[in-house]
């Protein structure tokens, strides 16, 4: 028991690692929105500082830079980071270059002091990626939630004792025994006893599996009815549940990381605008000087300190503080506005990977159907379709099994009726037989049907035979399947009006009810009889296969545990967050709150209208700015209407930016 203490005391400090990691992104948030509010603060007193003492410039100079490096130290520092990786053209390095040229620029002959300007560029700058920040939400990279599928104890025969122990410490070939309720801790074969074995967490499979001597076990199931004996075929390393965990580790770590749009950005604009100043510092002059032959030398060296002037210029108004924080604004609106539709997106970068979804791979149970069984079909041979059901009801009806409450569903009546139940004897791995009034009724499957000698008959409707006999005879068979949700049908076929091209459904179930959802939902194609380590090699091979068509994107939608590796492993993983489980919504880039697969196409939607509204900002910015620099250029543009032009834009933008939050009507 003392390994097993220590199993639970490893649990606890994932779970601790877990809560510290959430709390260091909220202090990180914290420090942040304190650190701009304290620049603002030492921003106005240096101003006034400027405009009520007269200074020395290499004074004010002092202290400008007292808030300039509260609040760019850090973008400083990623600028410096980036050239000694040999990246130095992204948004980090040209905040940087045209801040300093803000501040070096007071030092010319006969230029005025941009010492405040300096420091607003750089606190738009922080503001933009506060806004950034927080709409990237918590990391998502804890699988400490698959600890619930975890087996903590394993009960090992040894020496004709059973031992309590670690599962890590079972050896292969060794005896284990598993009671009613515990895990399944390694992988075996049953050497004796029968049973029923809850696989929903692992293959999502709804059904549970009837097991008996002979049959192989996975780890990670839920035993649910009786006492069961297995030899262990493979050490926990090497079992499923421990697969499943690792898969998801991994997966993570193999996810490509999507560029965020700001940044695609920069590395065009970046060099462009570094060059062109450069050019407008040295070119003019040169130029100039040529045309002069009398001193060449004097007038370059007197043109030089204007041209540089403008092309310091040039840099402060080309910073992109309007894109800094109008883009990150739309794609933050967009988030507010998918979550108040139920949509949570776990950050900006997914919105640009879900605009150009082209793939939709669904796992079944829990995703396109509910889940829950309901009764499809009641085909009597010696009675009535009521009086069928009113038996199977009855003898059903102190059954925890989820087919049991399909039955007593379907005939709510029973508990009212007054009918006599006696004798109830449930028998592992064939079903229930009971004296209801003086028949003894067997309902179970073939095998119970055989035992007693009842010549039952199959039926051509898929799903889940449930056969009754009454006194040993043949009384006909229930249909139960897994019943589709509503909008499935719908959410399939506005995907396609979306332009998806591929809609895919990858399940544990039997093939024969794989095939049947498949058709009534009209999906492409459909893999059946999968384990988590098929889908996430099923996916990777299609996410090989549309490497030949650029720009489009893989998104995986499921529920379950099973489906963690694979919404990880995908470029954008959607998961039902109404009743899914833990760990599939810590693996999930995209949650849907109310489990509705028609979402998946409004999330499409939302994040389309949130990159357009980005690039209006972009095309709008960029305009402005082009013109502005044009004037610049020419020394017709002063400092002062150059940041007036940049502050209208960013509004403009911002308010445009804020559309994104209004998602009642979406456009394609």
């Amino acid at each position: 028991m003392a390994h097993n203490h220590e199993h639970i005391e490893c649990c606890e400090h994932e779970h601790h690692h877990e809560h510290h990691h959430e709390h260091h992104h909220e202090n990180e948030l914290r420090g942040q929105i304190i650190k701009i509010a304290v620049t603002v603060v030492l921003l106005v007193a240096a101003v006034l500082i400027e405009k009520y003492c007269a200074l020395a410039t290499w004074q004010l100079l002092l202290i400008y830079l007292v808030p300039y490096l509260l609040i760019g130290f850090e973008t400083l520092k990623e600028a410096a980071e980036g050239l000694a990786h040999g990246e130095a053209f992204n948004e980090h390095f040209l905040m940087s270059i045209a801040t300093i040229g803000a501040l070096c620029i007071g030092f010319l002959p006969g230029a005025e002091t941009q010492f405040p300007e300096a420091v607003f560029v750089m606190l738009f700058f922080q503001i933009g990626e506060l806004f950034e920040g927080y709409a990237e939400g918590k990391s998502r990279e804890s699988i400490s939630h698959l600890m619930d599928i975890r087996p903590d104890i394993a009960n090992v025969e040894r020496d004709g004792n059973v031992l309590v122990v670690n599962p890590e410490e079972v050896e292969i070939g060794e005896t284990i025994i598993i009671r009613p309720g515990e895990k399944v801790p390694l992988d075996g074969v049953i050497m004796e006893g029968d049973t029923a074995l809850n696989t929903v967490a692992l293959t999502g499979e709804s059904v549970p599996r009837e097991v008996s001597a002979g049959d192989e076990v996975i780890s990670g199931c839920v035993n649910i009815s009786g006492v069961i004996k297995v030899r262990t075929t493979k050490s926990f390393g090497d079992s499923t549940v421990s697969k499943i965990i690792d898969l998801v580790e991994n997966a993570t770590e193999n996810k490509s990381k999507s560029e965020t749009f700001i940044t695609k950005f920069a590395r065009v604009y970046t060099p462009i605008v570094v060059f062109a100043a450069i050019a407008l510092a040295i070119i003019p002059p040169l130029i100039i000087s040529l045309s002069t032959p009398d001193s060449q030398l004097a007038t370059f060296n007197s043109q030089l300190p204007i041209w540089l002037y403008r092309a310091l210029m040039f840099l402060v108004v080309s910073c992109p503080c309007a894109l800094v924080i109008s883009v990150p604004l739309a794609f933050f609106g967009g988030i507010g506005g998918a979550s108040r539709n139920g949509i949570l997106i776990k950050g900006a970068n997914y919105m640009d990977v879900l605009s150009n979804v082209k793939t939709v791979v669904f796992d079944k149970t829990g995703t396109l159907t509910h889940g829950q069984f309901v009764v499809t079909a009641v085909h009597p041979d010696s009675c009535d379709e009521r009086h069928l059901l009113h038996l199977a009801a009855h003898v059903e009806h102190f059954s925890t099994h989820p087919i049991g409450a399909a039955l007593r569903d379907a005939f709510p009546d029973e508990a009212t009726d007054g009918c006599r139940l006696s004798e109830v004897e449930e028998i592992a791995g064939h079903g229930i037989k009971a004296r209801v009034e003086d028949h003894v009724v067997c309902v179970g499957n073939t095998k119970m049907m055989d035992s007693i000698g009842a010549k039952w008959h199959d039926c051509h409707h898929v799903g889940t035979i449930i056969h009754i006999a009454i006194d040993g005879e043949y009384a006909g068979h229930i249909v139960i399947n897994d019943k589709i949700k509503d909008d499935s049908a719908t959410a399939i076929a506005e995907l396609r009006r979306l332009g998806v091209e591929k809609t895919v459904m990858l399940t544990g179930d039997r093939k024969e009810v794989g095939e049947d959802v498949a058709d009534k939902l009209g999906l492409s194609e459909y893999h059946a009889e999968l384990l988590p380590a098929d889908k996430v090699r099923l996916v990777e091979q299609m996410l090989d296969s549309k490497l030949s068509t650029p720009g489009s994107q893989l998104a995986f939608v499921g529920d379950g545990i099973n489906d963690a590796p694979v919404l990880a492993r995908a470029d954008v993983g959607i998961a039902m967050g109404g009743l899914g489980s833990d760990a599939a919504i810590e693996a999930a880039d995209v949650v849907l709150m109310d489990d509705k697969p028609s979402k998946i196409a409004t999330a499409i939607k939302i994040a389309r209208r949130t990159l357009r509204i980005a690039r209006q900002n972009v095309c709008f910015a960029i305009g402005v700015k082009v013109a502005v620099l044009v004037l610049a250029a020419f020394g017709i543009a002063t400092m002062w209407m150059a940041v007036f032009a940049d502050v209208g834009v960013t509004v403009l933008a911002v308010f445009n930016a804020m559309r994104a939050l209004d998602v009642k009507t979406v456009n394609r």
